[in-house]
C-alpha cells in the first residue's frame, strides 16, 4: 500500500510542475513567486472530483476510484490546463476551478506585492485562495462565497493542503468590510455590474480584478477631489466564468440576431460588444459601431465605476461611445 501511495505522490507531483511548466512556456507565470506557488499547491486536494460532458450527460471522475485506470484519468485531468465543472445542481454549474492558465494571467495581472492584503470573491474549490496564501501567507487573503457548501469545502481542502486563509459565508457583492480595507478586490465570477462594496472597502490605489461580459477588466481604485472612483480597461483576452451567484441577472444577449450575417454572429468579439452593451444597444446598432470603428478589440472598451453610476465605454470614458451599467 505504502508502494503505491509513493507512486502516487511522484505522479501528481510530476504532473503538477509539467502543468507549470507548460504555462510558463506558453508565457505564463513571469513573476517567480506565481510560479513556485503553481508548483507546490497541490491542485488535485482542491478537486477531489468533478464531472466530465459526454453523451450521456455528466460523469464524474474522483480519486478515490478504485479503477486504477479511471483514478489515472482523474489525475491527468486535474492537471490539464483546462477548467473542471466540480459542482453541478439540478443540471446547472454553479462551482468550477478555473483554468490554471487563466488563472496565473489572472494573477499575474493582479500585481501583488509584499504586505498586500487581498479579497477574492468567489471562493469555489479554495484553489485560487491557496495560490494567494502561497504569494502573501494566510493572513492577507480573505474568500467568500455565497454557497455555505462551498465554503465548508474550500476550508476543508485549504486545510488539507496546509493553508488556512479567512473564508467567509456571505454575499460576495456585499464585500467583506472587517476584513477591509483592501489592496487587490479579485473576483472569480462574471458580474452585471461592479459592486460599488468592493471600491469602497479599497485603498487609494487598490485594483480590482474581475469578469465581466466575456472579458476581464482591471479597474484602479482612485481618491481624487471629486470623490472615490475605478476605472480601467478590458485585457485582451476572453475569459467565460459562473455568474456571480445572488447578484441582479446577466443582461440578457441576447435579443434576437436575425438578419445578421452568420460570421458576425459566430465573431467572439462582436458577441463580447452585444454582452456588455445589452440593454442599450440593439444587435443592429452594435453591428453598424462595430464595423465603423473596424472591429474593436476588447482592450479598446473599459468601464468607470461610482458611488451613483456606472457605464462601460470605447476608448474613452468620456467619449461618444458610453454606455450605462446597471447598478450593482
Amino acid at each position: 500500500m505504502g508502494g503505491h501511495q509513493e507512486q502516487f505522490v511522484a505522479d501528481a507531483d510530476e504532473a503538477r510542475w509539467s502543468m507549470a511548466r507548460a504555462i510558463a512556456a506558453r508565457g505564463g507565470l513571469t513573476d517567480p513567486a506565481w510560479r513556485a506557488a503553481f508548483e507546490d499547491v497541490p491542485r488535485h486536494l482542491f478537486v477531489p472530483y468533478f464531472s466530465v460532458g459526454g453523451v450521456r450527460g455528466y460523469e464524474r471522475l474522483w480519486g478515490e476510484d478504485p479503477d486504477p485506470v479511471r483514478r489515472g484519468r482523474w489525475l491527468r485531468e486535474v492537471y490539464a490546463d483546462a477548467p473542471l465543472a466540480t459542482r453541478i445542481r439540478d443540471g446547472e454549474l454553479i462551482s468550477s476551478s478555473s483554468q490554471p492558465s487563466l488563472m496565473a494571467l489572472m494573477l499575474d495581472e493582479l500585481d501583488v506585492r509584499d504586505g498586500h492584503t487581498v479579497l477574492e470573491i468567489g471562493a469555489g474549490t479554495g484553489y485560487n485562495a491557496a495560490l494567494l496564501s502561497h504569494r502573501l501567507g494566510d493572513r492577507a487573503v480573505t474568500t467568500v462565497d455565497l454557497d455555505p457548501e462551498i465554503t465548508e469545502s474550500a476550508r476543508r481542502h485549504l486545510a488539507a493542503a496546509g493553508y488556512r486563509p479567512t473564508v467567509i459565508t456571505g454575499d460576495g457583492a456585499r464585500g467583506c468590510p472587517a476584513r477591509a480595507p483592501y489592496d487587490r478586490i479579485i473576483a472569480t465570477c462574471t458580474l452585471p455590474s461592479v459592486p460599488w462594496a468592493w471600491p469602497a472597502q479599497c485603498r487609494d490605489g487598490a485594483r480590482i480584478l474581475a469578469p465581466f461580459a466575456t472579458g476581464l477588466i482591471s479597474l484602479r481604485v482612485r481618491d481624487t477631489a471629486h470623490g472615490r472612483s475605478a476605472e480601467g480597461r478590458f485585457l485582451p483576452t476572453p475569459a467565460y466564468f459562473v455568474p456571480l451567484r445572488g447578484a441582479l441577472p446577466l443582461p440578457a444577449e441576447l435579443q434576437p440576431l436575425a438578419g445578421l450575417p452568420r460570421r458576425v454572429i459566430d465573431d467572439e468579439l462582436f458577441r463580447f460588444l452585444l454582452t456588455l452593451t445589452a440593454g442599450t444597444l440593439d444587435p443592429h446598432e452594435a453591428l453598424s459601431l462595430w464595423r465603423r470603428e473596424r472591429r474593436p478589440q476588447r482592450e479598446r472598451y473599459g468601464i468607470t465605476v461610482g458611488p451613483d453610476r456606472q457605464w462601460a465605454w470605447l476608448d474613452d470614458p468620456q467619449g461618444p461611445y458610453a454606455w450605462p451599467l446597471a447598478g450593482p
